[in-house]
């Protein structure tokens, strides 16, 4: 049976004003430098006997001599700053750049990781900031929200009941973490939004596969507790052998949700274009290139440039992949993302004609490109 041609034509990014470099953590904590491997960040990244048992450690080991395991800078919220002012940002460009207007707007969908509401999603807070009158739903999928929300869409779009379903996707990890945790140092903030709508015949999503992370299910948790003005905060909880877990499970969902989305589309690994991988450590893209046997060439690597900012990875990695030439229109794509206690999922589209919105606030096109490309080469 043919679906219409249902897909991605705008796309944008938002990030927090601040910047963390690895110079800022060496001013601000160098006693906790002195003790770094004894810390959380350490902990977690680390191998038993330094002897890497996946291909997920051995992509890890080069990282390990590094205190920040591989982060180079992180974004963080100043205090004007919320997962709803990124998402209004990311949106309002998305918008903008596919030259419509909030009115246009029949759905709105919501990933918030997390939302500024225990209780309450971020949709109708953003809807009510964007002035749409239309249905506003809260999607959560964790980390693979983005391919997730794209495959729920475009479903919505290809069954006429909708034409224009804009997607807003943020995370803002630094709400979750002190400062003198180490892991604070890769857990990063941002947002993007995109567009779906019907493109021309041929492009757009062709094929999926989506299975649940219940491997996961008992690697993060929340916790509630007080700082010291008595105020309640919210902390993240990450267990001691997470990435063990993690490494034992990654190449079996990868390869799972890979190989079911190129079938379900009709095509082969070879025929892809183009590899989109949320990227939530250094050394992921590494790791899928091994696992899947693809050139480093078909795929980029953010996480430099943004530490893990959860979903929104998945859509920055597309982003600059756009701006940078490396997507061309009917180019075939492969998108890829997973979260802990949810699903991993897939998808393979054929690109279209994509407007983006401006490159995000403190980057410029040739900084950003010298700084890929140098990150491209050490894959």
């Amino acid at each position: 049976m043919l679906h219409p041609s249902v897909g991605i034509c705008s796309l944008a990014l938002s990030f927090p004003r601040i910047r963390c470099t690895k110079d800022y953590y060496r001013e601000h904590f160098p006693d906790l430098l002195l003790s770094v491997e004894e810390k959380n960040l350490a902990k977690m990244f680390s191998v038993t006997d330094s002897t890497p048992s996946n291909d997920y450690e051995l992509e890890m080991m080069p990282y390990l001599k590094d205190p920040f395991r591989g982060t180079v800078e992180r974004r963080m919220l100043a205090p004007e700053e919320s997962s709803l002012t990124l998402e209004y940002q990311a949106a309002t460009e998305a918008l903008d750049a596919a030259k419509l207007s909030p009115q246009d707007v029949d759905l709105l969908l919501v990933a918030s990781f997390l939302p500024e509401q225990i209780g309450f999603g971020n949709a109708a807070f953003l809807a009510r900031q964007l002035g749409l009158s239309c249905g506003a739903w809260n999607l959560d999928a964790t980390c693979a929200s983005t391919p997730i929300a794209l495959q729920t869409a475009c479903a919505l779009v290809q069954s006429g009941g909708y034409r224009n379903v804009l997607v807003a996707i943020s995370c803002t990890y630094s709400r979750l973490f002190d400062q003198n945790d180490t892991l604070s140092w890769f857990f990063s903030d941002g947002a993007g939004a995109f567009l779906v709508s019907s493109l021309k015949p041929n492009q757009g999503i062709l094929g999926t596969k989506t299975v649940n992370t219940s491997v996961l299910c008992d690697q993060f948790c929340f916790k509630i507790t007080e700082n010291e003005q008595g105020d309640q905060q919210l902390r993240m909880q990450v267990p001691k052998g997470t990435n063990k877990v993690i490494g034992e499970t990654a190449t079996q969902l990868l390869r799972a949700c890979c190989e079911g989305a190129i079938a379900a589309a009709g095509v082969t690994l070879e025929q892809i274009d183009f590899f989109i991988f949320n990227t939530p450590t250094a050394w992921f893209a590494s790791f899928c290139i091994r696992v899947l046997g693809i050139k480093p060439e078909r795929t980029i690597n953010v996480y430099p440039l943004y530490a893990n900012i959860g979903p929104a990875l998945t859509l920055a990695n597309l982003y600059h992949a756009a701006q940078l030439g490396k997507i061309r229109e009917n180019n075939l794509v492969l998108i890829y993302g997973f979260g802990a206690a949810s699903s991993a999922s897939a998808n393979v589209i054929r690109w279209g004609d994509v407007a983006l919105g401006s490159i995000p606030v403190n980057e410029t096109d040739s900084a950003i490109k010298s700084f890929l490309d140098r990150v491209t080469a050490t894959i």
